[in-house]
């Protein structure tokens, strides 16, 4: 990649217009001013703590004597000395009782939580998350460490276990279900009502499916900073300066203003250090929520954050040793995980993935996942190059017609019929290795998928799953227009 390139990937992308910040009028903020005491006469009879301190010798009712027996003047000095040190006293003893009923509230209202799934923690549900065994809970309570514990469905996760726990709609099919994916959402509606700085992650792999339009219903008017990514499985050779060109005009077709565009990469941590730096310009004392849909990456994102901005940062460093797992189960994390990550205030939040009843993890079983989710750069699979599922003789047929009148089969995930296309079209897949590619004439299409479907139509994997399988439920007819000769005809669906 030239160095014009990298650094402009490297760099917060420009957007088309120019977003300004309102600011409050400095009038309003005199309604935070300190109110000044006032001290008011009355007839009735007060307490030492209740009166101007100067004033407390009228509160003596016996004589104070004359001739030889007057108090001297420093008898009286003495007398108004300790007067007022008893009512101070007084006063600092009942600031403390304050303070102290204050502290028991917070402490009690507060929940511990798993640190890697945010999770209330829990000791009779073995199998749900956020169970931690007796012995170890009643031992971190006794030292003050209960956010230093890692719930027992985290420890699998993180050795590459497939267990779900959210469903419903959005939720997943097979495996055990604790949490609706509607209840998740319902631990964000706080959001829209705080001042908190938004961080949007966005899949660059499925943008549109995970761009959550409708953001501003969770975020309110809080300022946005949209992150992009994934970026490092994008095919060798992408000019990324097309991609950010193409990154801002969605949004602007969305409506959806934003602070600033960032192309990342979690892994090769590409593009983080711009989304650190502009946090720390923006955050202004507040708190900041990482948020975006199931499965975007959030805590792939935050562990990349936190290792970049503990370069300069003591509290990112420390916060290291307790970051989110990670997992590539969609909705690994199951309620807000607070991070102190910032030495100057704010905190940093991590938030359950909002999850969407149109996105592949909604219809496809959990064990089938692992397939799907990419682990390297993406090559494209092109076709006709890959295997025609097909009689004899029908591979010479296919090489001198095209593609007209077949029926490509990508797992059994997705069937394109190829209606009307020039003899030399070439169809480039760009997707998971693991995803196979089959081609039928169109007219043995229904049968082949029938009795393929599970075995090499995969997923979903085995019969089992197969006869569980909602099957091919969405139809719609695509055309794709070449605008011109010398590039490549895209499907932006």
């Amino acid at each position: 990649m030239a160095l014009k390139t990298l650094s402009t990937f490297l760099s917060p992308l420009p957007l088309p217009k120019h977003y300004t910040l309102s600011i409050f009028n400095p009038v309003s903020l005199n309604i935070y001013r300190k109110s000044t005491p006032l001290s008011c006469k009355s007839t009735h009879s007060h307490s030492p703590s209740q009166l101007p301190l100067s004033d407390t010798k009228l509160l003596s009712s016996e004589p104070e004597g004359t001739g030889a027996a007057s108090p001297t003047r420093g008898d009286r000095f003495l007398e108004r000395q300790q007067a007022d040190e008893a009512a101070k006293l007084l006063i600092k003893e009942i600031k403390k009782t304050k303070k102290k009923t204050k502290k028991v509230l917070k402490v009690n209202t507060v929940t511990a939580c798993c640190y890697g799934c945010g999770a209330p923690l829990q000791t009779s549900e073995v199998d749900a998350p956020g169970y931690v065994d007796m012995d170890t809970y009643e031992l971190k309570k006794k030292h003050h460490q209960l956010r230093t514990i890692l719930c027992g469905r985290c420890r699998l996760l993180s050795h590459g276990h497939m267990i779900t726990a959210v469903g419903g709609n959005g939720g997943y099919s097979g495996g055990k279900q604790f949490v609706s994916a509607d209840e998740l959402r319902e631990k964000l509606s706080h959001l829209r009502h705080e001042k908190a700085l938004i961080v949007k992650l966005v899949d660059i792999v499925d943008f549109n499916g995970s761009f959550l339009s409708r953001v501003r219903d969770l975020a309110g008017a809080n300022p946005i900073i949209l992150v992009v990514t994934k970026v490092d499985l994008l095919p060798k050779g992408t000019d990324f300066n097309c991609v950010g060109d193409w990154v801002v005009e969605a949004i602007t077709k969305k409506k959806l203003n934003v602070l600033s565009v960032h192309l990342t990469s979690s892994k090769s941590l590409v593009g983080i250090a711009g989304v650190a730096s502009e946090i720390q310009k923006e955050k202004k004392g507040r708190d900041v929520y990482i948020l975006g849909s199931a499965n975007v990456g959030k805590s792939a994102f935050i562990s990349a954050l936190l290792k970049m901005m503990a370069q300069r940062d003591p509290a990112a460093a420390a916060a290291q040793k307790y970051k989110p797992i990670q997992s590539a189960v969609p909705g690994t994390t199951l309620g807000p995980i607070q991070i102190d990550a910032f030495l100057g205030g704010g905190k940093l939040y991590d938030t359950p993935g909002v999850h969407l009843h149109h996105r592949q993890a909604a219809v496809v079983h959990s064990e089938d996942l692992p397939i799907l989710a990419p682990q390297s750069r993406f090559r494209g699979q092109s076709f006709p190059g890959c295997q025609v599922s097909s009689k004899n003789g029908m591979a010479g047929k296919f090489n001198s017609n095209g593609l007209n009148g077949f029926s490509i089969f990508w797992g059994g995930l997705v069937r394109i019929d190829v209606l009307k296309v020039l003899p030399e079209t070439c169809l480039t897949f760009y997707g998971p290795k693991k995803l196979p590619i089959h081609a039928v004439p169109t007219h043995e299409a229904d049968e082949f998928y029938k009795k393929e479907l599970g075995v090499l139509l995969t997923p979903p994997t085995g019969k089992d799953r197969a006869g569980e399988w909602r099957g091919l439920e969405t139809v719609q007819q695509l055309q794709i227009n070449f605008e011109d000769a010398e590039r490549t005809g895209v499907d932006h669906h």
